[in-house]
């Protein structure tokens, strides 16, 4: 794997471990699934007009479009109602160890759809890097009132299934059509089943329409969302989603980074332990020779 794509895949991490301070400030001034459905919205309008602006080629073909389609609907559909919705009744760091079970099910999924597998020194670095986001979680885990819990966990669930599944689609795409279009279509395609299930059971018309709230759907839709979603795409076109994926497990860590940085937040001594577990597991799949479909 080249240094480019190294920073690339920490690039992705990094802008969606930023993204949590604005989504609690988000969630202040709009109902759950509409501030989802704005954010997804302008993701993807943004990427078409930079898309169409540049002259990509629109997708074309059945199968294509129905990839595309599918990838939304698990990433952005039910990967937004998960985790909008888990935050209500989990904690931080139960959310943050479920959440990142995504690369396992990704694994999984792309060994029966891809043929993508991992020997035993990618599957020992997986394990280690999900123990190492036990670590980090563990304080949260131990602490916080929970009384919905099994709810909390089913969102949690939903959410990294939809990206599982919508990121081995990805790869599938990958190579066939324009990272912007593809990624532009995608992102909106989810956001359509958001907008009319946010129609069917919020109160729109409580969303604060400040400079304030469009300042942060934009931020999250164009940085947290639309960037995010480019750089992977493109990033796929070049390594196996094990390869990949494996750097999802360092987003718990650059968050701790950010709270450490910037909102003081303590860093107890297991969690410093997991951030090293979760470095030796990425690098242990990083050196697995196993062939792989890229």
């Amino acid at each position: 794997m080249t240094l480019s794509t190294v920073l690339r895949l920490i690039a992705v991490m990094a802008l969606s471990a930023s993204c949590f301070p604005l989504i609690t400030v988000g969630l202040g001034l709009a109902p759950h699934l509409a501030f989802a459905a704005t954010r997804a919205s302008m993701a993807g309008a943004g990427l078409l007009v930079v898309a169409f602006l540049l002259g990509r080629p629109v997708p074309h073909g059945v199968v294509t479009w129905s990839l595309i389609a599918v990838a939304g609907l698990g990433t952005t559909t039910l990967g937004f109602i998960g985790m909008f919705h888990a935050a209500e009744f989990v904690s931080p760091g139960i959310a943050t160890v479920i959440a990142n079970a995504q690369p396992l099910l990704a694994a999984l999924l792309g060994r029966i759809v891809l043929g993508e597998r991992l020997n035993r020194l990618g599957q020992l670095g997986f394990t280690i890097g999900f123990t190492g986001i036990v670590a980090i979680a563990w304080p949260g885990i131990l602490s916080g009132d929970m009384p919905k819990f099994d709810l909390g966990i089913g969102y949690i669930l939903l959410a990294a299934s939809g990206v599982a599944s919508g990121n081995v689609v990805m790869k599938r795409l990958s190579g066939r059509v324009d990272a912007a279009m593809a990624m532009g279509f995608l992102v909106l395609f989810g956001a359509l089943p958001l907008v009319l299930l946010s129609m069917l059971t919020e109160d729109v018309s409580s969303i604060v329409w400040s400079g304030e709230f469009l300042a942060v759907a934009a931020t999250l839709a164009l940085f947290g969302t639309a960037l995010p979603h480019w750089l992977w795409f493109t990033t796929l076109e070049h390594v196996s989603l094990n390869q990949a994926n494996a750097f999802a497990l360092l987003t718990p860590s650059i968050g701790l980074a950010i709270g450490g940085a910037f909102f003081a937040e303590h860093l107890d001594w297991i969690q410093f332990t997991g951030v090293g577990a979760v470095v030796a597991g990425v690098v242990l799949v990083q050196l697995d020779p196993s062939k792989v479909s890229t």
